[in-house]
């Protein structure tokens, strides 16, 4: 979180008074490290769950393997997915762009030149052609103006559509073995799917918590107009958000690809579904302007392990989708309880107090209270602490 969007916190913090914020523990539990512990709590229940109703199997080692190998792909495509709603997004199409990226990464022309050349041309055909696509979304959503739950939902048709075209329907067989040994090794024991997911993730956590673009995907997110009024490229910043989702739709194509030596048209369906689902239960909120990647984390662990919990216990897949889908209601409801209990998120600047003291306060504005400048609402204001660079 930015220095700003701190104070801005501690300011609203202040006027609710002590008796607000704590009332009932709804402060706590609010705040980011509140819905953190949560998260672990959670984990540690479905893991204790698991542990007395399959003793044998569920920690065995391989089995918790076999959980963080099954997570590794679609806790990828989820990082991205959190920078997207984050920013007051959605993707739909994530699922689709694994797909085609596969299948290009793996048509006999591009297999040909891996074998020439290095495996790596696998690997960067699959991400180009996942940023490519992202390209794509971002131009239409944020230069088009198309919304952009149409927009991606257009492109999820024709990523999937132009995969079976490359692919004639069929499934194309991973042939280089250097490729396919190298993913699906491990360091230390730790499987290279896992590690390239950490890594993923750890960049992903720098990018959004210590830097200008983190600060300014929360302030997209926040409040559109006043981000742009502050001086930030909104347009431009969506793109490159989009394009992002793109990348690690990518790399994940290339983790799929290694663990099924195969591309295909059908990889990745429903993807866009789980990372949605594994980004909200993290605590990143829908409507954009909050969100954390260690809550994203472990919003994958605790989907994953509840799916290996099921199979261990022989349960099918349809009670799965079922206890998915209470999960997903049950989190959007504790998260809009949480919100009334605080009188809102206040750092959003959307239902908080104004902080006592000081000039006129912007509404809605992406670093929270501004003092001084101007009286216009949206408007920026005068000198600030944490504000965002407008030459970005």
């Amino acid at each position: 979180m930015s220095a700003s969007s701190t104070a801005a916190t501690q300011g609203a913090t202040a006027t609710r008074g002590p008796q607000d914020g704590g009332r009932n523990g709804a402060g706590f539990m609010a705040g980011p490290v509140g819905r953190q512990v949560g998260l672990v709590v959670a984990l540690v229940v479905l893991c204790v769950v698991g542990a007395i109703t399959a003793p044998g199997q569920f920690l065995d080692i391989d089995n918790v393997l076999t959980i963080l190998r099954l997570a590794a792909v679609i806790g990828v495509v989820s990082i991205g997915m959190t920078f997207v709603i984050i920013a007051g997004g959605i993707d739909l199409s994530v699922g689709a762009l694994v797909a085609l990226s596969s299948v290009w990464a793996t048509t006999l022309a591009t297999q040909q030149m891996a074998e020439d050349v290095h495996w790596i041309v696998m690997v960067l055909t699959a991400i180009l052609v996942g940023a490519g696509a992202g390209l794509v979304n971002g131009v239409v959503i944020a230069y088009g103006r198309l919304v952009a739950f149409i927009a991606t939902l257009a492109m999820l048709a024709a990523a999937r559509g132009l995969a079976e075209i490359l692919a004639n329907r069929r499934t194309q067989i991973v042939q280089n073995r250097d490729f396919l040994s190298f993913f699906s090794g491990d360091v230390l024991g730790i499987p290279t799917l896992v590690i390239i997911w950490a890594l993923v993730a750890i960049g992903g956590w720098i990018l959004l918590n210590r830097t200008r673009f983190g600060r300014h995907t929360f302030a997209v997110g926040g409040n559109a107009e006043a981000a742009r009024l502050a001086g930030i490229r909104v347009q431009r910043h969506t793109l490159k958000i989009y394009v992002l989702s793109g990348i690690t739709c990518g790399i994940a194509a290339v983790m799929l690809m290694a663990r099924t030596t195969t591309g295909s048209s059908t990889h990745g369906t429903l993807y866009e579904l789980d990372a949605i689902a594994a980004v909200v239960i993290g605590g990143t909120l829908l409507i954009g302007g909050r969100g954390t990647i260690v809550g994203t984390v472990l919003g994958v662990l605790i989907f994953t392990t509840l799916g290996n919990v099921f199979t261990l216990n022989n349960l099918s897949s349809s009670a799965q989708d079922v206890a998915r889908g209470a999960i997903i209601v049950l989190a959007v409801l504790l998260q809009t309880r949480l919100a009334e209990g605080r009188g809102g998120f206040a750092w959003l600047g959307r239902r908080g107090s104004p902080p006592s003291g000081g000039g006129p306060v912007v509404t809605g504005a992406p670093s929270g209270a501004v003092s001084g400048g101007t009286s216009v609402p949206g408007a920026p204001g005068g000198d600030r602490p944490g504000a965002v660079d407008p030459t970005a």
